[in-house]
């Protein structure tokens, strides 16, 4: 029965509708009880609360049913030591915090989290791909597992391959909910060293993962959307693949594809050192044969569409094997950024040479 509810939607009209009646009802209740006015005041904000915030939710698909809602989804974390500890496989895959050194980018990052597969507590450890999630802005590593269902989406492929599945790891890209580095190294820290200079050795060394190069991808949500493709373009010695689920056309200070700031906010005025770091620039003047990239956005989400078919082109011109999905009607929601990983972890995953190849759309 418990588990029954916790499996309840919590995003569809129903729903909600069921939740504004039940609250219309205390607050009746409270009325006939002549309880006292205060308490009802509070009681009715903190409906209002929970009503606004369901609606949110039921908007940007954050929390699929109650069991999210309520801490209770699968692939509940557990310690570090206890992870690195256990030699016995569980039935799924397990997530841990992973602090990560900031040595060479001194980048006050918010922890990271890593989700290892069933197969990984054999010993002798077996050597994985890996694969790197970023989130967009606002957000956090966490946003990935509850939003996105990124161990989910993992416990299924490892289920399907004897428990074996890239390893995923969810770094934090802003040190703050609201900051917005874009991943460069400006003025929000110097992420784009943390991510491939500090993170990289830190995952390779602690979970005896295969090299950094086509066994490792970077892929994100909006914001971190855009990372995955501008990190993958100027560090393809360490990734080998990228997937762009409803990113821009590259690092933005605002939420379109217009310059705008930019190169002011984010590059400290610098317009050489913006178009080091803008794809579509550099795929115009270098070639990336064995990179590998997968784009996806939805048919209402201008913005990252528009960036998705100029950016598609260029790189398979510039000698990248490119895959593409538009969602009919999909917007710029957790249900987009879900099924983007979901549609792409197989074709991912074959990329690292671990795995039998998957299927890639627009190919």
């Amino acid at each position: 029965m418990l588990n029954t509810l916790l499996r309840i939607d919590v995003t569809t009209v129903g729903f909600l509708a069921g939740l504004a009646v039940l609250s219309v009802l205390v607050v009746v209740a409270l009325r006939l009880l002549r309880f006292p006015r205060p308490g009802v005041v509070v009681v009715v904000l903190a409906l209002l609360v929970v009503n606004t915030g369901a609606l949110a939710n039921s908007y940007y698909d954050y929390y699929r049913d109650l069991g999210y809602v309520l801490g209770d989804a699968p692939g509940d974390e557990v310690a570090l030591d206890e992870l690195m500890a256990r030699t016995a496989a569980p039935d799924q895959g397990e997530i841990a915090p992973f602090p990560i050194p900031a040595r060479a980018s001194r980048f006050d990052a918010r922890e990271a989290l890593v989700w290892v597969p069933p197969a990984w507590f054999a010993r002798p450890r077996p050597q994985l791909p890996v694969v790197l999630l970023l989130h967009g802005t606002p957000g956090s590593p966490q946003d990935w597992i509850d939003g996105g269902r990124a161990a989910d989406t993992a416990n299924a492929f490892a289920a399907a391959h004897g428990g074996r599945a890239p390893i995923l790891v969810l770094p934090d890209v802003n040190g703050s909910l609201a900051a917005d580095s874009e991943c460069v190294d400006g003025p929000a820290g110097k992420v784009e060293t943390y991510l491939t200079e500090d993170l990289v050795p830190a995952v390779q060394q602690t979970f005896r993962t295969l090299d950094p190069g086509p066994a490792w991808a970077v892929a994100g949500l909006s914001e971190g959307g855009s990372c995955a493709i501008m990190l993958a373009l100027r560090h393809p010695t360490v990734f080998g693949t990228f997937g762009d689920y409803a990113g821009l056309a590259g690092p933005r200070s605002g939420d379109t594809n217009a310059t705008g700031s930019t190169v002011a906010d984010l590059f400290d005025g610098s317009r050489a050192a913006f178009e080091e770091h803008e794809p579509a620039a550099v795929l115009a003047i270098r070639r990336f044969p064995g990179l590998g990239g997968w784009f996806e956005a939805g048919s209402a989400d201008e913005q990252p569409l528009v960036a998705a078919r100029r950016l598609a082109p260029a790189a398979r011109a510039a000698g990248i094997d490119v895959c593409e999905r538009v969602i009919p009607d999909g917007g710029h929601d957790f249900d987009l950024f879900s099924t983007a990983f979901a549609d792409s972890l197989p074709w991912i995953a074959g990329r690292t040479g671990a795995f039998p190849p998957g299927p890639c759309p627009g190919g």
